[in-house]
């Protein structure tokens, strides 16, 4: 936005956006867009060399998981992806194959034109994240109009979400206690995530496209949709054995400390600190490239209190061998075990209990060793891309196919 007082209008307008008939609702899209100035030198790149990929994702890449999941569709061998990333935040700098400032959707139509020409031109297959659109103005920044225009042209769509696009904040707060969602500070952005999880619903259920949710909580949200595990980088061996040093290293790094439960888990693990029982680091704002290595220095990963679901934060520090200590939902842990048959090494623990479950672990640190030992293994069969490729290919039309 150009000032403050229009940020405050289209804050106001996004909390309620949802009811708006879709052509102003639209109309409104628009004239966000439109009051920002495209970057400069706005032609993505082409294709890569060698022969044209089947499959395009983009363009949220939440948390790097379009460039992840389309890495393990190529590397399945049935068909080969990349993905766009329209990026509002490169502090994070996750990995993509092609990245823009998220402003390219204020580009002007032709620009858009040519890009859907090159897509419907080069691609097989569209994995559209999030309920946002890749081509900007040129279908009124309606996801559903784009969408069908890309089958139109022949290319088979489906579509993915990561959470706060489709998770409802009333119905989460509704069923968890401790929800952030009912922090008073964080009350304006549950309305606006409210608005949006209701139009993405609003707009994309009714096109009956296949649809696919990147954490297990999130299949009671959508209904019919299938799990694509998040993907991680695992390491070819654990970082080290855990709980064998004097005083263990407890290690939180919260992506956003008010969903995390920072504030619930923070004074006890400073207190414990206090008192020489463990080491704690806290740490924020990190490189993707960084979080991994702090996590590997940890004996433990103090990971969520809040929410009720593990994602890719927990599944790096288990790929890392360390002990993860989460609040994950007994539903979630169910869905794990159903749709992989692998129990979830995580040990389930409240903020309440937080410092009980800390000292049965540095009393007894056997069996916790053993389960943080079990998470590579999980991580491999469930967070290396093989369950994801297959989750996509089958919702693209694009399985039992071969590239080579």
């Amino acid at each position: 936005m150009t000032s403050p007082a229009l940020r405050l209008v289209w804050s106001q307008v996004a909390r309620r956006r949802y009811r708006l008939p879709s052509a102003l609702d639209s109309a409104l899209e628009g004239a966000k867009w439109r009051l920002r100035r495209p970057p400069e030198g706005l032609d993505l790149a082409p294709p890569p060399d060698g022969p044209e990929p089947h499959l395009l994702i983009g363009p949220a890449n939440a948390a790097g998981q379009g460039h992840a999941w389309a890495q393990a569709v190529t590397q399945s061998g049935q068909a080969r992806a990349v993905n766009w990333a329209f990026q509002a935040n490169p502090v994070f700098a996750y990995e993509a194959d092609y990245a823009v400032p998220i402003a390219i959707n204020a580009a002007p139509a032709n620009f858009q034109s040519a890009q859907f020409q090159r897509v419907t031109g080069s691609f097989q297959a569209v994995l559209a994240e999030s309920g946002r659109p890749l081509f900007g103005r040129l279908f009124g920044y309606n996801p559903r109009r784009e969408a069908l225009a890309l089958q139109v042209a022949g290319l088979k769509v489906a579509l993915v979400w990561h959470g706060s696009d489709i998770r409802l904040p009333s119905h989460h707060l509704a069923s968890h206690p401790l929800s952030p969602y009912g922090l008073p500070q964080l009350r304006a952005r549950a309305a606006e995530l409210e608005s949006t999880a209701r139009r993405n619903r609003r707009l994309m259920w009714p096109t009956g496209l296949p649809q696919l949710v990147s954490t297990p909580d999130l299949l009671d949200q959508v209904p019919g949709a299938i799990w694509c595990p998040v993907v991680v980088r695992a390491l070819a061996s654990p970082a080290g054995p855990i709980l064998d040093r004097p005083v263990p290293r407890v290690v939180h790094i919260p992506s956003n400390p008010l969903l995390k439960g920072t504030d619930l888990i923070d004074p006890v693990l400073r207190r414990l600190e206090r008192a020489g029982r463990i080491e704690y680091l806290r740490a924020e704002g990190l490189p993707a490239s960084e979080v991994g290595r702090l996590y590997a220095s940890a004996d433990i990963v103090a990971d969520q209190f809040r929410l009720g679901i593990y994602g890719v934060a927990a599944a790096e520090a288990m790929a890392a061998g360390r002990l993860v200590l989460s609040d994950a939902d007994q539903a979630v842990q169910d869905a794990v075990r159903r749709l992989s048959g692998l129990g979830l090494p995580i040990v389930r623990t409240s903020a309440q209990d937080l410092e009980i479950t800390l000292e049965r672990i540095m009393t007894n640190p056997e069996p916790f060793r053993a389960l943080a030992a079990s998470g590579p293994g999980f991580v491999e069969a469930v967070h290396s891309g093989r369950c994801s490729a297959e989750a996509i290919l089958e919702a693209c039309g694009l399985a039992g196919r071969t590239t080579s």
